[in-house]
């Protein structure tokens, strides 16, 4: 693990996300919570929240640090794509990216995880941090890009 004692303790906010791709009928049924498995979004944030919460045991080297903040959101894109967003928050001296992508990530997972007996074709497309402040480095969003 790299030392981290010396570091000054500041705000430090990180935003990722993830794609998952559906049919445009199973996102719809996503969406109005009427799936076989139940309401996966609600899951989903819930498992999200979790994982960030334990990343520091999930990424080797990673620093157990005490957030503030998760949330787990969700958005449609287009007819046939989920976008997960997760945003973690912590006061200290290291990072919370890896919380905010570990969240993203495995709420896309158990997204797949609940439609999967009625989609095979189901897939995680991208996961990505898209925002990061605080610290010595300031201030990154990732630029915007149109590709899937």
């Amino acid at each position: 693990m790299v030392n981290i004692a010396g570091k000054p303790a500041t705000e430090r906010v990180a935003r990722a996300m993830a794609l998952v791709r559906l049919t445009p009928a199973l996102l719809d049924q996503l969406w109005t919570g009427t799936l076989p498995k139940g309401e996966a979004l609600a899951v989903a944030r819930i498992a999200g929240i979790q994982a960030a919460k334990e990343t520091s045991r999930l990424i080797p080297l990673c620093h157990p640090l005490s957030l503030s903040y998760v949330a787990v959101d969700f958005a449609r894109l287009g007819v046939d794509l989920l976008q997960v967003t997760a945003e973690a928050r912590t006061t200290g001296p290291t990072g919370v990216e890896m919380e905010a992508m570990t969240a993203a990530s495995v709420a896309a997972l158990t997204i797949y995880d609940m439609v999967k007996a009625l989609f095979r074709g189901a897939a995680i497309l991208r996961l990505e941090l898209v925002h990061k402040s605080g610290g010595r480095s300031g201030t990154w969003d990732r630029p915007e890009t149109k590709e899937v």
